[in-house]
């Protein structure tokens, strides 16, 4: 019997050297397996990420680690990033890919880590404080709308994070410090606005400010329950945290941006930095995942704006407007009482609630386009007071994997003039079903593939559905009112005039306010959306292009489809090709759609 208990305790030891060794080797070097690849560049990616971690909610309760602490935002951490991502490319490329049966994760992993180290000397081509995202902003709503507290534990986690806030923004001062070294200076009104915002913060008593008041709400709903000495107890160290740690740490970065100001230069394009025009075709590829030049961006844009002038003509002279641009025309009907709510809280109120309703309308209606649907619901919010001025109309936060956390549709409410009614159909369309909401949920849900099929981002496939969306809504006969359709054309000439004006600023040396006058006098927007818009392309430059390519893409591979297919055409199935393979570049997804025309082609 001592023999059989000391040759198991043996074989015991043994196994778990050997299982370490394996993962040992698995973590350091090319694994046995391409699944096993995949797990790890994504267990890599995730570690240094503890936010994402919180917002995904992958792991079960029992392995978090990570609930309490903030990612590393240094430039060291960068360059381990960036080395890394070379790494891991020259790892994947010595798998043999002639032999796997599954061929696109690796020509998806491998598209997006080439993306990655094209992308390296541009690393610092960017403005990581600026008015629409930043640590400013996006690290105070993170904390109030995605750190998970249901217990008296997950409230001391938030005061961890709080605590790290002084860390993070040093690090990210660091960075800005390295970009002026190499006069990568942002835009005179990217300065301002984000001074402003960060002195509106500051100013903010601390018992009215975001990080202490969403706190203050989440812990009186926590699930496990938290005594009334606990809230108090934390609120407390919340409140000290944000007067003695927080608005210090904005301080120094608000006296950072107070001296670089001065030493802006306008508000160009890229073409104004260095190797700008050579960045600039780097985040045409990168975002649009074609081979585009800005020529040729430029074209396709001056060609579908024309077009769309044509069909919003149409309904605009039916509605009696004979004379004045297009944009000139649509601002008389987005002023005309009938299309405004109340400049109020109440009318603030319906504007959610009619934008909920518009989404669950058309969620029942979906049956005869889809088979594939969202597993987790979809809420509209308002996007949070203190960032609403420089935030784009809308935008969509994913829900959680385990179910915690629904899917949100944030509508910029800052001024009910920006919300005319017929707008607000295909804003939901795109933001929630069967847009962004739809697809993301899909791709959260898809089943045999690796994990990282399920968060890989490609903006022009996202982006381009989300657009298609908009088009099939009103072919489901969604948008039956002409004035519901100006609104989709409206919307659609929005991303076409973004092709013309974000390749003239960047590329044809167009100034901001070329910019702004181009796209009031062809959209009919508000002059503030219009202004928002255009100075969110002078920071985030070749984003904008994706929408209206990835659209014209998944148009044209329908359109193959049925001229190919013909009666067998199935527009379920079509729309299952599209969705099932999670996100893809443009060029792998027409891949995936010949393959599926060739398979099922008559004959």
């Amino acid at each position: 019997m001592r023999t059989f208990f000391r040759w198991s305790f043996r074989l015991f030891v043994l196994a778990l050297i050997s299982l370490g060794l394996f993962i040992w080797h698995t973590w350091s070097f090319k694994p046995l397996t391409p699944d096993l690849f995949y797990g790890r560049v994504f267990a890599k990616f995730a570690v240094d990420s503890p936010e994402m971690l919180s917002s995904m909610r992958i792991l079960p309760g029992w392995a978090d680690w990570y609930s309490d602490d903030l990612g590393d935002r240094s430039i060291a951490q960068q360059e381990r990033l960036m080395q890394r991502s070379r790494t891991e490319l020259e790892t994947l490329r010595r798998f043999d890919r002639s032999a796997l049966k599954d061929q696109t994760s690796y020509d998806v992993l491998e598209y997006f880590l080439d993306d990655q180290v094209q992308g390296q000397r541009f690393s610092f081509h960017n403005f990581p404080l600026n008015q629409l995202s930043g640590e400013q902003s996006e690290l105070p709503t993170f904390m109030a709308t995605q750190h998970p507290i249901n217990s008296a534990g997950d409230g001391n986690d938030y005061l961890q994070r709080l605590e790290q806030f002084p860390r993070v923004f040093t690090q990210v001062l660091e960075g800005l410090q390295k970009r002026e070294a190499l006069k990568i200076i942002p835009p005179t009104f990217v300065v301002e606005k984000v001074l402003a915002e960060m002195r509106a913060f500051v100013a903010t008593p601390a018992k009215e400010n975001i990080l202490y008041t969403s706190f203050q709400t989440q812990l009186s709903k926590a699930e496990a329950g938290i005594s009334n000495p606990e809230q108090t107890a934390l609120l407390s160290a919340a409140e000290a945290q944000l007067q003695t740690q927080i608005y210090p740490a904005y301080q120094k970065l608000i006296d950072y941006y107070q001296s670089l100001l001065p030493k802006t230069s306008g508000n160009n394009g890229v073409w104004a930095l260095p190797d700008g025009d050579q960045f600039y075709q780097y985040q045409i590829k990168s975002n649009t995942t074609t081979d585009m030049n800005a020529d040729q961006v430029h074209a396709l844009g001056l060609s579908e704006v024309a077009r769309i002038e044509l069909e919003m003509d149409a309904i605009l002279r039916a509605e009696g407007l004979l004379e004045g641009s297009i944009g000139e025309r649509v601002k008389l009907i987005a002023t005309r009482p009938d299309q405004l709510y109340p400049d109020s809280d109440a009318g603030r109120a319906q504007i959610l609630a009619d934008y909920q309703k518009i989404i669950d309308e058309i969620n029942l209606g979906l049956a005869p386009y889809f088979n594939v649907r969202p597993k987790e619901g979809v809420r509209v919010e308002r996007i949070p007071v203190f960032k609403e001025k420089t935030s784009p109309g809308a935008y969509y936060n994913a829900a959680a994997f385990d179910g915690s956390r629904p899917g949100i549709f944030y509508a910029n409410l800052r001024a009910v003039s920006e919300t005319p009614k017929f707008s607000m159909r295909t804003l939901a369309y795109h933001e929630a079903i069967p847009g962004h909401h739809f697809q993301i949920d899909v791709q959260q849900h898809i089943e045999n593939v690796p994990f990282f099929r399920k968060l890989v981002p490609f903006t022009a496939f996202s982006e381009g559905w989300a657009l298609y969306s908009e088009q099939l809504a009103w072919e489901a006969g969604f948008q039956k009112q002409p004035l519901d359709n100006l609104g989709r054309l409206q919307a659609e000439m929005f991303r076409a005039v973004r092709l013309v004006v974000d390749s003239g600023m960047h590329a044809k040396r167009w100034s901001r306010e070329q910019a702004i006058a181009y796209m009031l006098e062809k959209t009919g927007m508000p002059e503030g959306d219009v202004t928002a818009e255009i100075e969110r392309y002078l920071v985030w430059p070749g984003q904008a292009l994706a929408y209206k390519v990835g659209m014209m893409k998944i148009l044209e591979l329908r359109t193959r489809a049925q001229a190919e297919l013909g009666q067998s055409f199935d527009i379920k199935a079509f729309h299952d090709q599209v969705l099932t393979g999670g996100s893809l570049p443009l060029s792998i997804l027409e891949q995936k759609i010949n393959r599926w025309i060739a398979e099922k082609k008559p004959g």
